[in-house]
């Protein structure tokens, strides 16, 4: 018999063995993907009891695991090198081994191509990785943000192209990833997961495996739904963020403190959420999701007029920043072709290291465009890596502050408000600051040389 036949054979297991292993935490769960939802999502598994294997392209990636070292900021190495130590964690590039799970869960980029349509390419390639190693017993768990029905119309045909049968011979469910880097109230363990199978059996084995990683499993009728479920909640944020951006243009031009509107209304105990401005939509979710359902909608004739005039307003916000950026270097007496800009925060959001989607690389691009020379300090980001979008930004580092370097500015803008940074020093040296995070309100700190936008 063929190595893969011996392999196959050696690992089938029934429905119920499947079942009892996930609720006796003493299966061995792959992980495909460890980015920002991978890696928290193994560590979390390992912590629980199971044996987790985590395969990621990225050679580097791989051997710091096994070296018990995080490459992510707001994830401790003590963590990894823990999991590593209690052999709870191992982690290759060696996709043949994708035989060995008994679950894989998928949490893989869904970027968007050049065109804004849905890129799946990352799915679709781990998925034809998966297929030649698929075996009786598999449970696959897509977690990566996508439009209803990829589950069902993208990855259950590439796997049953192989002879094996969904609900029969392997199970296919969805639970979208609800991931929130470097936030201290919420982890990965302490989120609610949504899960939707292919068939009640798939559904069933995938709460089964969830229900020991996190505190609650929200099961839900099919696969496409909870697809449904992510992007509704990221096209509400981006929705409710735009409408606070748009507020802000509106009251900025009638003098009113739309940062001070919004505080003052969230004391309502009722039918009110606040949200807040900022300078552009950041982050691998709120900018790329709602995209995903206006694509998928026109398959059905529908046009998605409410969240496409949302991703307009939100897209316009850098800008609105640097016209307002470069209207006040120029009533300072300097033209602003002319001016240096320091960036403050690279990162899409406070306290984390991640620059995807981040705003403040289309502020460089936009300020370089009208002339100006553009530096950058980030705590977190000592130097610009390669992204999809601004390439030409790569190798840029991080300018160290001090008060000869930020008196040295015509202007500084506050693109993210990281909490490492010393505001007061900042607003002490500054000729001028644009503050897009109502940073020195929220600190107290009060100077005619700050401006909001």
């Amino acid at each position: 018999m063929p190595a893969d036949q011996l392999l196959q054979a050696k690992h089938t297991i029934t429905t119920s063995d499947l079942l009892a292993r996930f609720e006796g935490r003493q299966a061995r769960v792959g992980i495909v993907g460890m980015g920002y939802v991978g890696l928290p999502l193994a560590l979390v598994a390992a912590k629980a009891g199971f044996s987790v294997l985590g395969f990621d392209i990225n050679a580097s990636y791989v051997e710091r695991i096994n070296q018990g070292e995080s490459y992510i900021k707001h994830i401790p190495p003590q963590a990894v090198a823990a999991a590593i130590a209690e052999k709870r964690l191992e982690a290759t590039d060696d996709f043949s081994r994708l035989a060995e799970p008994d679950a894989i869960l998928i949490c893989v980029p869904t970027p968007l191509t050049k065109h804004r349509e849905p890129d799946l390419s990352y799915v679709e390639n781990t998925a034809r990785a998966i297929a030649p190693r698929l075996r009786k017993g598999q449970l696959i768990v897509l977690e990566s943000t996508t439009y209803p029905g990829t589950t069902d119309e993208v990855l259950k045909p590439i796997f049953e192209a192989t002879g094996l049968r969904s609900g029969r011979d392997f199970f296919l469910a969805f639970s979208p990833e609800r991931e929130d880097p470097g936030n201290p109230d919420f982890g990965t363990s302490s989120i609610p997961k949504v899960v939707g199978g292919d068939g009640p059996e798939a559904l069933a084995l995938a709460d089964a495996l969830y229900s020991q990683l996190v505190v609650k499993t929200v099961p839900v009728s099919s696969t496409a739904t909870a697809e449904a479920v992510k992007l509704t909640e990221n096209i509400f944020r981006a929705v409710n963020i735009a409408l606070a951006n748009e507020l802000k243009v509106v009251y900025a031009a009638m003098g009113i403190d739309v940062w001070e509107v919004i505080d003052a209304a969230k004391t309502k105990p009722f039918g009110f959420m606040p949200f807040y401005p900022g300078p552009g939509l950041g982050g691998h979710c709120i900018p790329v999701d709602p995209f995903y359902l206006t694509w998928k909608a026109r398959e059905y004739d529908i046009t998605t007029r409410f969240i496409e005039l949302a991703g307009q307003v939100n897209a316009h916000m850098p800008s609105y920043v640097v016209e307002r950026l470069a209207e006040a270097v120029d009533r300072s007496g300097r033209p602003f072709s002319r001016s240096r800009v320091l960036i403050l925060g690279v990162a899409y959001k406070k306290n984390v290291d991640d620059i995807r989607e981040s705003p403040s690389l289309k502020l460089i691009e936009l300020i370089e465009t009208r002339g100006a020379q553009v530096d950058y300090h980030d705590p977190y980001i000592p130097e610009l890596p390669l992204t999809r979008k601004h390439s030409p930004l790569v190798g840029r580092r991080s300018i160290d502050l001090s008060p000869s370097t930020l008196s040295a500015y015509d202007a500084i803008v506050i693109a993210t408000d990281h909490d490492q940074v010393d505001y007061r020093l900042v607003v002490e040296h500054a000729r001028l600051i644009i503050d897009t995070r109502n940073v020195f309100a929220k600190s107290g700190i009060t100077s005619d040389r700050v401006i909001k936008a």
